[in-house]
């Protein structure tokens, strides 16, 4: 989120993380142009690269290895991350459907793959799994050679499609899963690989070698639990059955008015726009090149990438497109399922292990590509400057990562330091409070969607009801046009959110600044008497409703370091509603909600306010996935070390778990002190309500201090 000195004035849309998409994004991130928002949207956080497939099957590559992470290839790019389908298109308004939303450009791009589904064979739905998508298919694969392994399944597979992809998937399976398996090749048509007659004998002779059956001709019928049954009555032994026949189009795009082939593909003419359109481009397996038909290969989305790159360039710089001009035949390197392949090119034909060998560098060359992402280290600090106390020079963070100093704001603000303020009308009692958040992602929206969350946790905190916000948007410099989109968005998601909390927007103020801030003024009606901080009793219990680690995991992602799957995981959890959690934690003693000062230091405060001493078991704190891991490499918030000048915990390790309860958390849970007899009953409902509900420490007489505990049991 660096701010530019050239204002935002086009958007640029990527749909799908394709092999041109990604490289694009990595070129985009070591010569962005000047202007141009860009914007990538995918169903998944990573993108899987299909020359790697065949190899993860047969147990060569962890699943990982051939898994392009999209969150870090966004951050490198300065892209924003959409993580939806895409389910329509339209290019005269242009504008994409996401879900819900719509997202409008300038330019686009579609690199959406294809897919093997069989929608439309009997049984396929609910026994069989396509072998693209990679991530529902890698699940069942993995899960399918553990229970063989255990004796829980019969090893009986079975492949439908005997083309090149099905071939290389029969043969891995058959390695992988040993002597003895029953690995069967269906095709309906008199022979396999029809794409390589000049390959076909030797594939012939790989397939026997490793014990494949093979059946060509065969017309599959239905997909049962335990076989695949054909036409003829034959029914073939499988408990597991993988769809492997042919590339289909994405339905969604014959549906959006876009010239597409019989078969569904987006034609596209020489400069790789889509034919009639000016500003929409498709690449990779999901477009027909009109002017040089290829087959559907890899090899030609990564030599278009370079042409897609500048095309889109000059589309939104006012410059000119260039052809894209194919090979007319590439190298095709085969695996055949243990580590030997067969290559093929100019008609000529060779296997062997040294063939695997040249296949798995040019395969790790690719990916290497993408990890470890270039190096692109910040200008340099002046060699003279002032004295500071400050410690190295690591980017500010984001979210309530970026809060001031707990020590400084205590000498600042006088006043209870409740999570809002109480004030007395007519009788009626209303609380008031606001939020403000740094930006911490580029997808404004998301970000709207989290901090309306976040300023809700004060009023649900203090026991109150959501009544009334005020928004507040500072948007980096851009064009009228994009300030349009980007403030739809915006207050599209933070309606969204508060009319779901009970909640109506009143108004708000925005500007523009150097970079993307959202913060809400809320207000709530108490019934009764509000939560405070003050109320602990010693005896009680502490329950938190939601696992920490938010500002380690914004941290790391800031610097390219958090593994995507973790960064889409904790913003899932972000976006998921308390005020229900706040609701069965009525009765509570004292309450708050666990934000910038993190877990230690908001338990503090009501220590202060309730003139108590806590006791903490870090262990039986809930971790988000990935933060500890990263903690332990050293990843650290901005706000860190002030957290923990304020907040020591006696008995506390220097531990990754330890560094966690000085984290800030950004739209963090509740952190309750409840009589301990209801605490068990509590987290029980919590959980099934589904918050990461835990009991975690307790409440007992003294000075106001913390210390660590241990749960009994």
């Amino acid at each position: 989120m660096m701010s530019s000195p050239v204002p935002l004035s086009r958007d640029l849309v990527l749909v799908g993380g394709g092999h041109a998409h990604a490289l694009v994004l990595r070129m985009w991130g070591m010569d962005p142009l000047p202007g141009a928002r860009l914007t990538v949207i995918d169903p998944n956080p990573v993108a899987p690269y299909s020359g790697m497939l065949p190899g993860m099957v047969a147990g060569h590559y962890r699943q990982s290895k051939l898994e392009i992470d999209l969150v870090r290839l966004a951050r490198f790019a300065e892209a924003r991350l959409i993580v939806g389908a895409v389910s329509a298109i339209d290019a005269g308004a242009r504008r994409i459907t996401v879900g819900a939303s719509e997202i409008g450009y300038d330019v686009a791009s579609v690199d959406v793959g294809v897919h093997a589904m069989m929608p439309a064979l009997p049984g396929f739905a609910e026994h069989g799994v396509a072998v693209k998508p990679l991530g529902p298919f890698a699940d069942r694969w993995e899960a399918f050679v553990g229970a063989v392994a255990e004796g829980r399944e019969d090893a009986q597979a079975a492949v439908i499609g005997g083309g090149i992809a099905g071939i290389e998937v029969a043969m891995a399976m058959a390695h992988r899963l040993g002597p003895g398996a029953q690995v069967s090749l269906i095709e309906r048509a008199a022979e396999i690989a029809p794409e390589g007659p000049v390959l076909r004998p030797r594939l012939r002779r790989a397939l026997a070698d490793m014990g494949v059956r093979v059946l060509t001709g065969a017309r599959v019928a239905r997909i049962e639990a335990d076989a695949v049954l054909l036409e003829g009555g034959e029914a073939v032994p499988s408990r597991l059955t993988v769809g492997a026949a042919g590339a289909r189009a994405h339905g969604w795009l014959a549906h959006c008015g876009l010239p597409v082939t019989d078969d569904g593909f987006v034609r596209v003419g020489a400069d790789l726009r889509v034919e009639g359109q000016e500003a929409l481009f498709a690449v990779g397996d999901c477009a027909h090149l009109g002017h040089a038909p290829r087959p559907k290969a890899g090899v030609f989305a990564v030599r278009a990438a370079p042409v897609l790159r500048d095309n889109l360039r000059a589309v939104l710089s006012g410059g000119s497109t260039r052809p894209f001009h194919p090979q007319r035949d590439y190298l095709k390197l085969i695996s055949l399922g243990e580590r030997r392949a067969v290559a093929e090119k100019l008609g000529l034909a060779f296997s062997g292990r040294l063939l695997w060998r040249w296949k798995d560098r040019i395969d790790r060359a690719f990916m290497a590509k993408f990890d470890p992402l270039p190096a692109m280290t910040p200008d340099p600090l002046p060699r003279i400057r002032a004295l500071s106390e400050e410690e190295g020079h690591e980017p500010m963070c984001g979210g309530c990562g970026a809060k001031v100093a707990p020590a400084v704001l205590r000498g600042a603000i006088a006043g209870p330091g409740d999570d809002a303020a109480v004030i007395e009308t007519g009788g009626a009692q209303q609380v008031l409070s606001t939020d403000h958040l740094r930006g911490f992602t580029n997808d404004e929206a998301l970000m709207a969607r989290i901090a309306a969350l976040h300023a809700l946790g004060d009023i649900w905190a203090m026991g109150a009801r959501p009544q009334a916000a005020l928004v507040s948007v500072t948007l980096p410099r851009m064009s009228e046009a994009l300030q349009a989109r980007s403030m739809a968005e915006v207050m599209q998601a933070a309606r969204d959110v508060l009319e779901a909390a009970g909640a109506e927007i009143a108004g708000g103020h925005s500007s523009m600044g150097a970079e993307a801030s959202i913060g809400f003024a809320l207000t709530g009606i108490v019934t009764g008497a509000p939560i405070t901080l003050a109320g602990a009793q010693p005896g009680d219990a502490l329950i938190l409703t939601r696992a920490i680690g938010s500002g380690t995991l914004l941290a790391a992602e800031m610097r390219g370091q958090a593994e995507g799957r973790d960064i889409v995981a904790l913003f899932d959890r972000l976006v998921v509603p308390q005020g229900d959690a706040a609701a069965m934690l009525a009765g509570a003693h004292a309450m708050t909600d666990v934000t910038g000062f993190g877990l230690a230091g908001h338990l503090g405060n009501i220590c202060r306010a309730s003139g108590v001493a806590a006791w903490i078991d870090p262990e039986a704190v809930p971790l988000m996935p990935g933060a500890e891991a990263l903690a332990a490499n050293g990843i650290r918030s901005t706000i860190w070390a002030a957290n923990r000048r304020a907040a020591p915990v006696v008995g506390l390790d220097e531990g990754a778990r330890a560094a966690l309860l000085h984290d800030p958390q950004t739209a963090g849970g509740l952190l309750a002190a409840v009589a301990a007899a209801e605490a068990e009953g509590l987290v029980a409902q919590l959980r099934a309500a589904g918050h990461e509900a835990a009991r975690i420490g307790g409440i007992e007489a003294g000075a106001a201090a913390l210390r660590v505990g241990h749960m009994a049991g």
